[in-house]
Formats: C-alpha cells, structure tokens, sequence
C-alpha cells in the first residue's frame, strides 16, 4: 500500500516501523502527511546547503586570497651563501603557489613548495641536510591537513630525496600518523621511492660544517655554537579558508645519531587546523618542542584574539627570554593574515599572493616583485 501512495526509500521503512512498534493502522491520509513532512525536511536541507555554498563563494571572493608561503630555516647565514638562499625560497613559494593554482589543494601546494627546498643543497632538508656526528644523514618530517586535522610525520629517515612526500604517504597510504626508521624506510620501499646509494645526500657544504663545528667543539668544549640554519617548511591557504602546513629538516649540525627534533612533532614544529590557522617553525629544535611553540601562538589567535603576528612575536620573545634559545615561524591563520617572525639573526622566507612575490632574510625585509606564471 505505501509505494501505492509514493511512499519508497527510508520514508517507507520509517513508516512500516512505526506501523509496527505503535501498531497503528495509518490512513492514506496521514501517509500522504508524513510524505509531505519528509519531503519538506529534504527541501530544507537543499536550501541550507545551497546558502553555505552561497557563503563560501562570497568568502573566497571578497575575503580570501590563495597564498603560500615558505622559509628555509631560521638562524646564523653567511653572507657569501645570501643569494643562492633568496633564489632557492623564492623558486618554491613560486613552485607551490603555481601547483595550488593547478590542482586547488593546499596540501599538494605545501608538499611541493619543501619538495623544491629538499632538492637544493642551499637548504637543510633533503639533499643539503645537516650530518650527525658520525656523518650520517637522518632527517625528519611533516605535513598536516587542516580541514580534516590528518597528518603525517616520519624521524630518522635515510636515502630518500623527499622526506615530505613519504611524511604524507604515511597520512594516505597507513593506518598510522608516525613512523620511523626501519618502519618508515619499510613504507618508502613499499610505496616505490626511489632509495639512493648511501651517502648520496651528502654534500662537500654539509661534510665542510660538520668537520668545523667538529673543531670548533673541541677547541671550545661548548656544545651550544652558532650553528647553520636548520629546518624548512611551508604553510598555504585557499580561497575557502583550507589551511596545509609542512616541514622538513635534517636535523641540526653534529646531532647523535637518533636525535629527533621539533619538526615532525605536531603541536610543537608543525599545526594546521582550518578553524585557526596554520604554522611550520625553525630553530632551535630542543627548546621548541619543550615550549611547544605551534601550540602555543595558534592558542593565543584561538583564545585570546590576537592576530597571528602578534601571537608570533609574544611567543618567540617569550621562549627566548626564558631559555635564550632563538626560533623563527611562518604562520597563516583562518581569516588569511600572514605571521612571519623570528629572533635568530637571519630567516629566509618568501611568499606568493597574486601576482605578488614578496621576500625577506633580515628583520624589517620586505622585498615584493611582480610575477607572471609562466604558461
């Protein structure tokens, strides 16, 4: 008798059950009642949808821009290796905005934008990363969705030249967040990355830095030296308000072997969340993660209404002063305002907004130059 009335689908099953449970005897008339009922609800929810639809495309119009931006690592820079930095971060600003403008994901954009860093030995991450002690590379990293709040993280990876590619891997192919060493090297040979001959990512930069600070150690018996910068990373958003952050690191100069720092500790190195923002930090890495620094400025944006610049700062100043240890951030948060700060003596950073590329290494640095893509 129902579908007699165009009663089907879960209209029909809701009705026979409460035929059944109540033991009443509908009429046609309260049927065709609760037909109408049902359909109206499902008019409703077409209306509701339609008017968010309505409101995110006046968001992106109005309020949002796609941007992405970069650093390649916060801490004492030679002037001789200056211009090959500024050419290196503003290639993968570029490189992830271009790939956020193609594929519209601001995780795709993020990956990409470290993927450039990791295949410049300009920069500590990949190929270029920082040695250990014994002369190894063991690097470290992650990335973070924020719509979603999924992530993934990797430690002591070996012989890959993309540690953020199997960072994400780890987020899409496993049932896991975290892998490291042998598990995360299991995951790259699984999934087909390309595992280089030993000692492949070793640069004649990297054996010269070590074989100083080796020197200057032992000559000084101070473990805390000046040590190159260490660490790169990205955040991105897009014109609906979704959020990615990722970082990369090879840990920092004449580490133990082992050694895992702040980069792919989330909350600490790295956070994305679309209802705040989102972060990558470089410095230094043992204190960062003891202040919890990414945590730290999302919650003051979150709970204390402070733009993420302001957020940057108050942290940073305070986690200096406290342990006189230095970092360095780049931050977006929700409504798009950028947080770029650091308190070592030089962060090369870089962003693309528009057709706009703007740069810095030193405080105060603003550097803006007109781009077109080229295609």
């Amino acid at each position: 008798m129902l579908h007699l009335l165009g009663i089907n689908g879960p209209l029909q099953w809701i009705s026979c059950r409460l035929w059944t449970v109540a033991g009443f005897t509908f009429s046609a008339r309260n049927l065709k009642v609760l037909q109408i009922i049902w359909e109206f609800f499902g008019h409703l929810k077409i209306l509701c949808k339609r008017t968010a639809q309505r409101k995110e495309s006046s968001l992106s119009s109005e309020s949002l821009q796609p941007i992405v931006v970069v650093h390649g690592g916060a801490g004492s820079i030679d002037d001789a290796k200056v211009p090959g930095i500024k050419i290196g971060i503003k290639r993968a600003a570029r490189s992830g905005y271009k790939q956020l403008q193609q594929t519209g994901s601001v995780l795709d954009a993020v990956e990409q934008a470290v993927k450039s860093l990791e295949e410049d030995s300009h920069f500590n991450a990949g190929y270029g990363s920082a040695l250990t002690w014994e002369g190894t590379v063991e690097m470290d990293a992650a990335i973070m969705d924020g719509t979603e709040m999924e992530a993934g993280c990797v430690s002591l990876v070996r012989d890959i030249q993309h540690p953020i590619t199997l960072a994400r891997c780890v987020m899409e192919k496993s049932r896991h967040s975290y892998l490291a060493g042998d598990g995360a090297m299991q995951l790259a040979r699984s999934e087909g990355f390309d595992i280089l001959p030993k000692a492949a990512l070793i640069t004649e930069r990297a054996q010269k830095s070590l074989n100083d600070y080796k020197l200057r150690r032992n000559k000084s018996g101070n473990s805390r030296l000046p040590i190159p910068p260490g660490t790169v990373g990205a955040v991105a958003i897009d014109a609906f308000g979704n959020v990615a952050a990722a970082t990369s690191t090879g840990g920092t100069m004449g580490k133990l072997p082992g050694r895992i720092g702040d980069s792919p500790l989330l909350g600490a190195g790295t956070y994305a969340d679309n209802e705040i923002g989102a972060i990558s930090t470089t410095g230094h890495g043992e204190t960062i993660m003891r202040y919890n620094v990414a945590s730290r400025i999302l919650a003051l944006v979150q709970h204390k209404n402070c733009t993420i610049q302001q957020a940057a700062e108050q942290v940073l100043q305070k986690m200096t002063l406290r342990f006189k240890e230095t970092a360095g951030i780049i931050a977006i948060d929700h409504r798009g305002q950028l947080g770029i700060y650091f308190t070592t003596q030089r962060m090369s950073w870089a962003y693309q907004k528009g057709e706009k590329l703007h740069s810095g290494i030193q405080a105060g640095d603003n550097q803006i130059e007109v781009v077109c893509d080229e295609s």
